[in-house]
C-alpha cells in the first residue's frame, strides 16, 4: 500500500484508469480492472457515461459486486439485453462507441495489443482466450484505453501476436490501412500513464511513491519523456477508495 490514505497497486490503477472516462462517453467495458474503473467513473466524475458489455448488454448499473462480465449481478438495470451482434456491430462497427476499456497481455509502443499468445523463457507458447471483442473495438471505436500490470515483459517492441491494431500497423497509419478511428490513448498501469500519440509512447505521469527512471527502467519500448518530466498522477482521494472497496469490490476479486 502507499500514500497517507493507503491504498493497493490496484486500486491505484483503478482510479488512474477511471480519470480516462469522460462523462457522456459509450463506453465498452472489459473483463476485470477495466469493469472496476468504469463502474468507478460512472460513480463518480462520469455520472453520465454510457456502458455496454459485449455479451450485448446495454448500460447496466449494477448495484452489486460481480464476478466478470458474464456475471448476472453486472446486468443489473440494464436499458436492453441483446447479443454480441448488437453490441459489436452495430454499436462499435456503426461507430456509436467513443471509449473501449481493454486488457492485455503485451502491448507495444503504439498500443498494438497481443491478447492471443505469449512465449516462455524457453521457447514455449501458451495459448490464450484471443481475441474477444478486442480487435473489433480496437479498430472501429472512437479510442481505447489498455488497462493492465506493470511487468518488464508485457512491454515489447515485437509483439508474439499482433491481436488487435495500435496507432500503427507494420508502419502504416490507420488511416492508411483503412482503420476509421484514433485507436489506443494511453496505456495505465498501477505504475504509471503513457500516452499514446501518432509519434509514439510518452511517459505522462507516474504515481505517487513511483520514481520516473525506475518506471522507465521497467518498461522496454521506446519511450519519450515530456520536456520537464512526467506529471505525478493524482492520488486515489478517500471517496474513490470508499466506493472501491465499499460497493463496487468489497471482495478484493481485482483490487487485492
Amino acid at each position: 500500500m502507499s500514500g497517507e490514505e493507503k491504498w493497493t497497486r490496484a486500486e491505484m490503477l483503478a482510479v488512474a484508469g477511471s480519470l480516462q472516462v469522460v462523462d457522456g462517453d459509450v463506453t465498452v467495458v472489459g473483463l476485470g480492472l477495466p469493469q472496476i474503473a468504469a463502474l468507478l467513473a460512472q460513480r463518480t466524475h462520469a455520472p453520465t457515461v454510457r456502458l455496454l458489455l459485449e455479451i450485448g448488454v446495454f448500460e447496466p448499473v449494477p448495484a452489486e459486486p460481480a464476478m466478470g462480465i458474464a456475471d448476472p449481478r453486472m446486468w443489473k438495470d440494464a436499458t436492453a439485453f441483446a447479443s454480441t451482434l448488437e453490441v459489436l456491430g452495430v454499436m462499435v462497427h456503426g461507430g456509436r462507441v467513443s471509449l473501449g476499456l481493454l486488457g492485455a497481455l503485451q502491448v507495444d509502443q503504439w498500443g498494438s495489443l497481443n491478447t492471443t499468445e505469449v512465449e516462455a523463457p524457453d521457447g514455449s507458447r501458451r495459448r490464450f482466450r484471443g481475441s474477444g471483442g478486442s480487435n473489433d473495438i480496437s479498430s472501429n471505436a472512437s479510442r481505447t484505453v489498455v488497462i493492465m500490470t506493470h511487468q518488464s515483459r508485457k512491454f515489447s517492441e515485437a509483439l508474439t501476436f499482433l491481436t488487435s491494431p495500435g496507432r500503427r500497423i507494420k508502419e502504416q497509419t490507420r488511416a492508411t490501412v483503412g482503420l476509421p478511428s484514433q485507436g489506443p490513448c494511453a496505456v495505465v498501469t498501477d505504475r504509471a500513464v503513457i500516452a499514446l500519440t501518432d509519434a509514439g509512447a510518452v511517459l505522462e505521469s507516474v504515481h505517487p511513491g513511483e520514481q520516473p527512471d525506475t518506471v522507465l527502467a521497467d518498461t522496454p519500448i521506446p519511450l519519450n519523456v515530456p520536456a520537464g518530466g512526467p506529471k505525478e498522477t493524482p492520488a486515489p482521494t478517500a471517496t474513490q477508495l470508499a466506493l472501491i472497496r465499499t460497493e463496487l469490490d468489497p471482495n478484493n476479486w481485482y483490487t487485492s
